[in-house]
Protein backbone atom coordinates (compact mmCIF):
# COMPACT_ATOMS: atom_id res chain seq x y z
CA UNK A 1 0.00 0.00 0.00
CA UNK A 2 0.90 3.81 -0.39
CA UNK A 3 1.95 5.69 2.27
CA UNK A 4 0.88 9.43 1.72
CA UNK A 5 3.56 12.42 1.16
CA UNK A 6 4.31 14.34 4.42
CA UNK A 7 3.09 17.39 3.38
CA UNK A 8 0.29 15.68 2.45
CA UNK A 9 -0.58 14.10 5.67
CA UNK A 10 0.06 17.22 7.69
CA UNK A 11 -2.12 19.22 5.75
CA UNK A 12 -4.88 16.82 6.64
CA UNK A 13 -3.98 17.06 10.10
CA UNK A 14 -4.35 20.61 9.67
CA UNK A 15 -7.82 20.00 7.77
CA UNK A 16 -8.87 18.00 11.17
CA UNK A 17 -8.00 20.70 13.84
CA UNK A 18 -9.08 23.24 11.88
CA UNK A 19 -12.41 21.53 11.59
CA UNK A 20 -12.59 20.13 15.06
CA UNK A 21 -11.45 24.18 16.67
CA UNK A 22 -14.41 25.63 14.36
CA UNK A 23 -16.29 22.84 15.97
CA UNK A 24 -15.21 23.96 19.67
CA UNK A 25 -16.11 27.50 18.66
CA UNK A 26 -19.75 26.58 18.07
CA UNK A 27 -20.19 25.15 21.03
CA UNK A 28 -18.63 27.82 23.22
CA UNK A 29 -20.72 30.30 21.65
CA UNK A 30 -23.63 28.30 21.95
CA UNK A 31 -22.73 27.11 26.16
CA UNK A 32 -22.44 31.10 26.46
CA UNK A 33 -25.99 31.97 24.88
CA UNK A 34 -27.64 29.29 26.05
CA UNK A 35 -28.50 27.44 29.46
CA UNK A 36 -26.13 24.03 30.52
CA UNK A 37 -28.25 23.21 32.50
CA UNK A 38 -31.55 22.59 30.63
CA UNK A 39 -29.47 21.56 27.56
CA UNK A 40 -28.12 19.00 29.49
CA UNK A 41 -31.77 17.81 30.75
CA UNK A 42 -32.40 17.62 27.20
CA UNK A 43 -30.05 15.17 26.23
CA UNK A 44 -30.78 12.99 28.90
CA UNK A 45 -34.36 12.73 27.80
CA UNK A 46 -34.18 12.13 24.55
CA UNK A 47 -36.50 9.44 23.62
CA UNK A 48 -34.69 6.34 22.10
CA UNK A 49 -37.75 5.16 19.72
CA UNK A 50 -36.79 8.46 17.59
CA UNK A 51 -33.10 7.87 18.01
CA UNK A 52 -33.66 4.58 16.24
CA UNK A 53 -35.93 5.97 13.51
CA UNK A 54 -32.92 7.99 13.15
CA UNK A 55 -31.21 5.28 12.29
CA UNK A 56 -33.22 3.67 10.11
CA UNK A 57 -33.90 6.62 7.98
CA UNK A 58 -29.59 6.58 7.78
CA UNK A 59 -29.90 2.90 6.55
CA UNK A 60 -32.23 4.42 3.66
CA UNK A 61 -29.54 7.51 2.59
CA UNK A 62 -27.27 4.34 1.60
CA UNK A 63 -29.35 2.54 -0.20
CA UNK A 64 -30.60 5.38 -2.20
CA UNK A 65 -26.56 6.27 -2.95
CA UNK A 66 -26.21 2.82 -4.38
CA UNK A 67 -29.56 2.65 -6.15
CA UNK A 68 -27.94 5.59 -8.23
CA UNK A 69 -25.05 3.41 -9.46
CA UNK A 70 -27.33 0.38 -9.80
CA UNK A 71 -30.30 1.48 -12.09
CA UNK A 72 -26.71 3.85 -14.13
CA UNK A 73 -24.71 -0.04 -14.57
CA UNK A 74 -28.05 -2.21 -15.32
CA UNK A 75 -29.20 0.75 -18.02
CA UNK A 76 -25.18 0.04 -19.00
CA UNK A 77 -25.97 -3.59 -19.36
CA UNK A 78 -23.62 -4.19 -16.22
CA UNK A 79 -26.23 -5.58 -13.80
CA UNK A 80 -24.41 -6.00 -9.86
CA UNK A 81 -26.75 -7.04 -6.85
CA UNK A 82 -27.71 -3.57 -4.91
CA UNK A 83 -26.42 -5.08 -1.73
CA UNK A 84 -23.03 -5.54 -3.14
CA UNK A 85 -22.97 -1.47 -3.94
CA UNK A 86 -24.16 -0.51 -0.72
CA UNK A 87 -20.57 -0.89 1.21
CA UNK A 88 -19.15 1.72 -1.53
CA UNK A 89 -21.47 3.89 -0.72
CA UNK A 90 -20.42 4.17 3.14
CA UNK A 91 -16.61 3.68 2.11
CA UNK A 92 -17.27 6.78 -0.70
CA UNK A 93 -18.76 9.14 2.35
CA UNK A 94 -15.28 8.32 4.42
CA UNK A 95 -13.07 8.93 2.22
CA UNK A 96 -14.60 12.11 1.44
CA UNK A 97 -14.60 13.19 4.76
CA UNK A 98 -11.04 12.28 5.06
CA UNK A 99 -9.44 13.67 2.50
CA UNK A 100 -11.44 16.67 1.72
CA UNK A 101 -11.57 17.25 -1.91
CA UNK A 102 -15.05 18.43 -2.87
CA UNK A 103 -15.98 14.46 -3.36
CA UNK A 104 -13.18 13.63 -5.55
CA UNK A 105 -12.13 11.43 -3.38
CA UNK A 106 -14.84 9.33 -2.69
CA UNK A 107 -15.79 9.55 -6.39
CA UNK A 108 -11.80 8.03 -7.49
CA UNK A 109 -12.51 5.62 -4.42
CA UNK A 110 -15.81 3.82 -6.07
CA UNK A 111 -14.39 4.37 -9.37
CA UNK A 112 -11.57 2.20 -8.33
CA UNK A 113 -13.68 -0.37 -6.89
CA UNK A 114 -16.42 -1.14 -9.85
CA UNK A 115 -13.21 -1.01 -11.82
CA UNK A 116 -11.64 -4.29 -9.96
CA UNK A 117 -15.05 -6.07 -9.89
CA UNK A 118 -15.07 -6.31 -13.53
CA UNK A 119 -16.63 -3.22 -14.76
CA UNK A 120 -14.60 -1.40 -17.77
CA UNK A 121 -12.90 2.17 -16.36
CA UNK A 122 -14.59 4.14 -19.10
CA UNK A 123 -17.92 2.89 -17.76
CA UNK A 124 -17.41 3.15 -14.67
CA UNK A 125 -16.66 7.11 -15.27
CA UNK A 126 -19.94 7.30 -17.12
CA UNK A 127 -21.75 5.60 -14.08
CA UNK A 128 -20.00 8.27 -11.66
CA UNK A 129 -20.83 11.10 -13.89
CA UNK A 130 -24.55 10.19 -13.81
CA UNK A 131 -24.37 10.06 -10.79
CA UNK A 132 -22.20 13.55 -9.88
CA UNK A 133 -24.56 15.14 -12.57
CA UNK A 134 -28.29 14.03 -10.88
CA UNK A 135 -26.26 14.93 -7.61
CA UNK A 136 -25.59 18.67 -8.32
CA UNK A 137 -29.02 18.46 -10.35
CA UNK A 138 -31.18 17.43 -6.99
CA UNK A 139 -29.16 19.85 -5.03
CA UNK A 140 -29.63 22.70 -7.08
CA UNK A 141 -33.29 21.79 -6.55
CA UNK A 142 -33.20 21.62 -2.99
CA UNK A 143 -31.75 24.65 -2.34
CA UNK A 144 -34.47 26.48 -4.72
CA UNK A 145 -37.15 24.75 -2.63
CA UNK A 146 -35.27 25.44 1.01
CA UNK A 147 -34.79 29.10 -0.14
CA UNK A 148 -38.37 29.91 -1.05
CA UNK A 149 -39.52 27.40 2.33
CA UNK A 150 -37.21 30.11 4.58
CA UNK A 151 -38.17 33.00 3.23
CA UNK A 152 -42.01 32.22 4.17
CA UNK A 153 -40.27 32.01 7.61
CA UNK A 154 -38.77 35.52 7.20
CA UNK A 155 -35.30 33.47 7.69
CA UNK A 156 -33.55 34.53 4.37
CA UNK A 157 -30.76 36.62 5.21
CA UNK A 158 -28.37 38.36 2.50
CA UNK A 159 -25.58 36.34 3.75
CA UNK A 160 -27.60 32.90 3.33
CA UNK A 161 -28.83 34.35 -0.18
CA UNK A 162 -24.74 35.13 -1.06
CA UNK A 163 -24.43 31.55 -0.29
CA UNK A 164 -27.12 29.98 -2.13
CA UNK A 165 -26.26 32.39 -5.28
CA UNK A 166 -22.74 30.97 -5.18
CA UNK A 167 -23.71 27.37 -5.40
CA UNK A 168 -26.14 27.83 -7.54
CA UNK A 169 -23.46 28.98 -10.41
CA UNK A 170 -20.96 26.29 -9.44
CA UNK A 171 -24.27 23.40 -9.57
CA UNK A 172 -25.05 25.03 -12.56
CA UNK A 173 -21.40 24.99 -13.75
CA UNK A 174 -19.96 21.75 -12.93
CA UNK A 175 -22.25 19.96 -15.57
CA UNK A 176 -21.12 22.42 -18.37
CA UNK A 177 -17.54 21.92 -17.77
CA UNK A 178 -18.40 17.61 -17.52
CA UNK A 179 -19.87 18.27 -20.81
CA UNK A 180 -17.03 20.91 -22.09
CA UNK A 181 -14.17 18.40 -20.88
CA UNK A 182 -15.71 16.10 -23.19
CA UNK A 183 -15.63 18.04 -26.28
CA UNK A 184 -12.46 19.75 -26.12
CA UNK A 185 -8.61 18.05 -26.28
CA UNK A 186 -6.50 21.01 -25.51
CA UNK A 187 -6.98 24.47 -23.76
CA UNK A 188 -5.72 26.55 -20.97
CA UNK A 189 -7.96 25.89 -18.37
CA UNK A 190 -8.10 21.90 -19.14
CA UNK A 191 -4.15 21.95 -18.66
CA UNK A 192 -4.53 23.90 -15.22
CA UNK A 193 -6.95 21.13 -14.44
CA UNK A 194 -4.87 18.29 -14.72
CA UNK A 195 -2.32 19.77 -12.64
CA UNK A 196 -4.28 19.61 -9.73
CA UNK A 197 -3.16 16.28 -8.06
CA UNK A 198 -5.67 13.71 -8.71
CA UNK A 199 -7.58 15.26 -10.96
CA UNK A 200 -5.75 14.46 -14.23
CA UNK A 201 -6.95 10.91 -13.86
CA UNK A 202 -10.59 12.48 -13.45
CA UNK A 203 -10.01 14.88 -16.34
CA UNK A 204 -8.71 11.29 -18.53
CA UNK A 205 -11.91 9.20 -17.33
CA UNK A 206 -14.34 11.70 -18.30
CA UNK A 207 -12.57 12.21 -22.11
CA UNK A 208 -12.68 8.38 -22.49
CA UNK A 209 -16.86 7.88 -20.89
CA UNK A 210 -19.64 7.15 -22.98
CA UNK A 211 -22.10 9.76 -23.14
CA UNK A 212 -25.33 7.49 -24.16
CA UNK A 213 -25.71 7.10 -20.04
CA UNK A 214 -26.50 11.05 -19.75
CA UNK A 215 -28.56 10.97 -23.03
CA UNK A 216 -31.52 8.69 -21.32
CA UNK A 217 -33.60 11.20 -19.82
CA UNK A 218 -35.01 8.56 -17.71
CA UNK A 219 -32.05 7.21 -16.17
CA UNK A 220 -31.09 11.07 -15.46
CA UNK A 221 -34.45 11.93 -14.24
CA UNK A 222 -34.71 8.32 -12.05
CA UNK A 223 -31.06 9.48 -10.43
CA UNK A 224 -31.74 12.96 -9.46
CA UNK A 225 -34.82 11.91 -7.68
CA UNK A 226 -32.94 9.22 -5.75
CA UNK A 227 -30.13 12.18 -4.91
CA UNK A 228 -33.05 14.43 -3.62
CA UNK A 229 -34.87 11.33 -1.47
CA UNK A 230 -30.97 11.21 0.33
CA UNK A 231 -31.42 14.74 0.98
CA UNK A 232 -34.93 14.59 1.83
CA UNK A 233 -33.51 11.55 4.24
CA UNK A 234 -31.19 13.46 5.81
CA UNK A 235 -33.72 16.21 6.89
CA UNK A 236 -36.15 13.61 8.02
CA UNK A 237 -33.34 12.45 10.02
CA UNK A 238 -32.84 15.83 11.54
CA UNK A 239 -36.48 16.11 12.16
CA UNK A 240 -36.46 12.94 14.07
CA UNK A 241 -33.72 13.98 16.49
CA UNK A 242 -35.77 16.72 17.39
CA UNK A 243 -38.55 14.37 18.10
CA UNK A 244 -36.12 13.20 19.98
CA UNK A 245 -35.47 16.00 22.04
CA UNK A 246 -39.54 16.91 22.89
CA UNK A 247 -39.59 19.10 19.64
CA UNK A 248 -42.44 19.06 17.20
CA UNK A 249 -41.00 20.86 14.60
CA UNK A 250 -42.29 21.79 11.06
CA UNK A 251 -41.27 19.60 8.25
CA UNK A 252 -40.64 22.18 6.00
CA UNK A 253 -38.66 24.36 8.02
CA UNK A 254 -36.36 21.65 8.87
CA UNK A 255 -35.95 20.65 5.23
CA UNK A 256 -35.23 24.37 4.55
CA UNK A 257 -32.91 24.33 7.47
CA UNK A 258 -31.15 21.55 6.49
CA UNK A 259 -30.58 22.76 3.13
CA UNK A 260 -29.25 25.95 4.11
CA UNK A 261 -26.61 24.69 6.66
CA UNK A 262 -25.44 21.76 3.82
CA UNK A 263 -24.54 24.94 1.44
CA UNK A 264 -22.94 26.76 4.01
CA UNK A 265 -21.00 24.00 4.61
CA UNK A 266 -20.36 23.17 1.38
CA UNK A 267 -19.13 26.80 0.25
CA UNK A 268 -17.92 27.73 3.37
CA UNK A 269 -14.07 28.15 4.48
CA UNK A 270 -13.67 25.61 7.30
CA UNK A 271 -12.83 21.51 5.51
CA UNK A 272 -14.97 19.05 6.73
CA UNK A 273 -17.78 21.65 7.04
CA UNK A 274 -16.89 20.48 10.93
CA UNK A 275 -18.38 24.02 13.07
CA UNK A 276 -19.64 25.81 10.14
CA UNK A 277 -22.20 22.95 8.92
CA UNK A 278 -23.63 23.01 12.99
CA UNK A 279 -23.47 26.40 13.26
CA UNK A 280 -25.52 27.08 10.46
CA UNK A 281 -27.76 24.77 10.92
CA UNK A 282 -28.08 25.98 14.60
CA UNK A 283 -29.23 29.47 13.92
CA UNK A 284 -31.31 28.59 10.70
CA UNK A 285 -33.41 26.32 13.65
CA UNK A 286 -33.32 28.89 15.49
CA UNK A 287 -34.83 31.43 13.49
CA UNK A 288 -37.90 29.47 12.30
CA UNK A 289 -38.77 29.39 16.56
CA UNK A 290 -36.79 26.49 18.08
CA UNK A 291 -35.56 27.07 20.62
CA UNK A 292 -31.90 27.08 21.08
CA UNK A 293 -30.85 24.51 23.58
CA UNK A 294 -33.22 22.00 21.44
CA UNK A 295 -31.79 23.04 18.19
CA UNK A 296 -27.99 22.08 19.79
CA UNK A 297 -28.96 19.10 21.14
CA UNK A 298 -30.92 18.26 17.76
CA UNK A 299 -27.54 19.31 15.52
CA UNK A 300 -25.24 17.34 17.63
CA UNK A 301 -27.34 14.02 17.50
CA UNK A 302 -27.70 14.58 13.92
CA UNK A 303 -24.25 14.80 12.90
CA UNK A 304 -23.18 11.95 15.45
CA UNK A 305 -25.43 9.59 13.45
CA UNK A 306 -24.55 11.23 9.92
CA UNK A 307 -20.74 11.75 10.23
CA UNK A 308 -19.16 10.27 13.11
CA UNK A 309 -20.64 7.09 13.85
CA UNK A 310 -19.76 5.89 9.99
CA UNK A 311 -16.72 6.71 10.51
CA UNK A 312 -15.40 3.15 11.78
CA UNK A 313 -17.45 0.93 9.60
CA UNK A 314 -16.27 3.84 6.22
CA UNK A 315 -12.20 3.26 7.28
CA UNK A 316 -12.47 -0.61 7.41
CA UNK A 317 -14.37 -0.53 4.10
CA UNK A 318 -11.93 1.93 2.44
CA UNK A 319 -9.05 0.28 3.47
CA UNK A 320 -10.42 -2.87 1.99
CA UNK A 321 -10.89 -1.30 -1.58
CA UNK A 322 -7.56 -0.22 -1.30
CA UNK A 323 -6.07 -3.43 -0.29
CA UNK A 324 -8.00 -4.99 -3.47
CA UNK A 325 -4.87 -2.41 -5.54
Amino acid sequence: MTTLHPEFAWRRIGFWLSGLLGLGAVVLVVSRFGELEHLVEIERNAKPVWLIAAFALQVLTYAAAAAVWYFALRSAGAHRPLTALLPLGIAKLFADQAIPSGGLSGTLLVMGALTRRGIPRPLCMAVLLVGLVSYYSAYLVAVVIALAVLDLFHAVSPAVTGIAALFIVVAVAFPALTLWLKHTRGGRLRYLLTRIPGVRDLVSAVSDAPTHLMQNPRLMLGTAVLQFSIFALDAATLYAMLRAVGVTANLTGVFASFMAASVTATMGPMPLGLGVFEGALIAVLHLTGIQLEAAFAATFLLRGITFWLPMLPGLWLARRELRRI
